[in-house]
C-alpha cells in the first residue's frame, strides 16, 4: 500500500499523517496491501476538507467529507470509504460466484453423428451416435492448507461472527457462542450465509 498526502493551505503533521495511515492499513482486510491511496487536506476559511481517493484495480474509491476539524473530516471520509470497500468487495464476490457456476454450466458439445451401413447397400443405413471420451481423466487431490485465520479466538455472538466472516472474505468460519458451543458459518455458493451448529 503505497499513501501520497497532498496539502492544500494545511499542514500535514505527523499526527494526522499516523492516524490516516493506521486507518488505511484496517481496508486491507477488505482491499488487500494492492490499493494506492492518495489523501487531500484542506482548509478553506473555517472548513477543513478532506478527500481521499483509493485506487483498487483501476477502480477508483472516493471519500470527501467536510467538517469544522481537519480529524473529524478525516474521520468522516474514511467511513464513507469503507462502506463503498465493503460495496465493491461483495460485487466482486458476486463476479467470482457468477463466472465460476457460467463456467461449470458449459452446454455439452453435441456428438457427432455418422452413418453406417447395416447390410450391403445404402438403402439400409443407420444413423449412429459416436462419443468421444477424453483421453485423460481430470483428477484434482485435496489440498489441504492450516488457516488461522478462519477461527476466531474468543466467543462471539453470531452477528460479530457474521461481520468477522464478511471482513476476512472466508466462506468457511468457525466460532464459539458465549455458551462455548462450536458453530461453523459457511457462504454457500448463491452468497446465502448457512450457519452450523456442533453436537
Amino acid at each position: 500500500m503505497r499513501v501520497e498526502f497532498t496539502g492544500r493551505q494545511y499542514e500535514i503533521t505527523p499526527t494526522v499523517r499516523k492516524h490516516v495511515e493506521q486507518s488505511l492499513n484496517k481496508l486491507e482486510k477488505i482491499l488487500g496491501t494492492t490499493f494506492d491511496s492518495h489523501v487531500i487536506l484542506a482548509a478553506e476559511k473555517h472548513r477543513h476538507i478532506a478527500e481521499i481517493t483509493i485506487t483498487v484495480r483501476n477502480h477508483p474509491i472516493v471519500g470527501i467529507a467536510e467538517t469544522a476539524e481537519m480529524m473529524a473530516a478525516i474521520g468522516e471520509a474514511l467511513d464513507r470509504i469503507e462502506r463503498q470497500a465493503v460495496k465493491y468487495k461483495g460485487r466482486m464476490r458476486a463476479k467470482k460466484r457468477g463466472a465460476r457456476n457460467k463456467r461449470w454450466a458449459e452446454p455439452a458439445a453435441e456428438a457427432p453423428v455418422t452413418q453406417v451401413a447395416v447390410g450391403s447397400n445404402a438403402s439400409t443405413a443407420v444413423p449412429v451416435v459416436v462419443h468421444g471420451y477424453p483421453a485423460v481423466v481430470r483428477m484434482t487431490e485435496a489440498h489441504v492448507v492450516k488457516s488461522d485465520d478462519s477461527v476466531a479466538l474468543r466467543p462471539l455472538t453470531l452477528e460479530e461472527a457474521i461481520k468477522e466472516c464478511e471482513f476476512r472474505d472466508r466462506e468457511v468460519f468457525v466460532f464459539r457462542d458465549r455458551e462455548g458451543r462450536v458453530k461453523v458459518l459457511h457462504r454457500t455458493k448463491d452468497g446465502k450465509m448457512e450457519l452450523i451448529e456442533a453436537p
